[in-house]
């Protein structure tokens, strides 16, 4: 089994670091090098790669200090102006490093250069940036509502038991938009509670799955008809408008 740790940085992200077993680890995303040198210090391990998402610098923003300091290699999207990068990485690609066995999967509409870092055996981990988030999604900054919907269903096809792992603490905020999205969904009902008895005790919210986010998700859960009849505008969106409805979803979540 994986041990993975969260590592809180900034305001609201984590950055995830991947114990390998043997002295060494990996880490996700770190925008922020200080606190990745603390945690490598407090589990005695040493850095053995960086695995990046996507270009914004709350994500990459320590990635040269740990390279100079590690010497370790960086795998990301293929993405130029991401300074530091040895192996490009693109949809479909492989990457066994250390403990972890990964695929790749392109999911743009946050950026167009991101990209999710999926397990599927021994135990199933998505680390998937800030695409798919506990109860919610990211937003859409370069792409485009089609292809951030597109992104999500790949997602969301993954085997249920897979552990998500989002590089942000948004999920109150999150479900709390999900309720006002999905009233009625008794199962997002408990998940606010216990997100809350959790953010009480100051411990994370994340990982959850994808078993949970299909149950809770308003932006998985977008083909339902009560999902559409929520919106402001639901009346004017046919059922099969798919993306229609997911991109007025996002656009009520935006104001929210």
């Amino acid at each position: 089994m994986a041990t993975i740790h969260p590592i809180p940085a900034f305001s609201d992200n984590y950055i995830w670091l991947l114990d390998n077993g043997d002295g060494s680890a990996l880490v996700v995303d770190p925008g922020d090098a200080a606190p990745v040198v603390a945690a490598l210090a407090e589990h005695n391990l040493t850095l053995a790669g960086i695995l990046i998402t996507h270009h914004h610098f709350d994500h990459v923003g320590g990635l040269g200090t740990l390279k100079d300091e590690y010497a370790c290699p960086v795998y990301g999207p293929a993405n130029g102006a991401i300074q530091g990068i040895d192996h490009s990485l693109g949809d479909g690609d492989e990457l066994r490093i250390g403990a972890y066995n990964f695929q790749v999967i392109t999911v743009p509409g946050h950026t167009l250069d991101h990209i999710a870092y999926f397990q599927r055996e021994p135990e199933a981990l998505l680390f998937c940036g800030d695409t798919l988030f506990a109860g919610g999604c990211g937003r859409i900054f370069e792409g485009t509502p089609e292809m951030m919907h597109q992104s999500l269903q790949r997602l969301a096809a993954l085997p249920e038991e897979t552990a998500v792992y989002c590089a942000h603490e948004y999920t109150l905020a999150n479900l709390a938009f999900a309720r006002a999205a999905d009233p009625a969904n008794s199962a997002l009902q408990q998940r606010e509670l216990d997100a809350q008895a959790l953010r009480a005790r100051d411990t994370p919210t994340v990982p959850s799955t994808i078993a949970l986010e299909q149950a809770t998700n308003p932006f998985l859960r977008s083909a339902l008809p009560a999902l559409r009849e929520a919106l402001p505008q639901g009346n004017s969106l046919t059922a099969d408008d798919s993306v229609g409805i997911f991109a007025a979803l996002r656009a009520w979540k935006d104001e929210f």
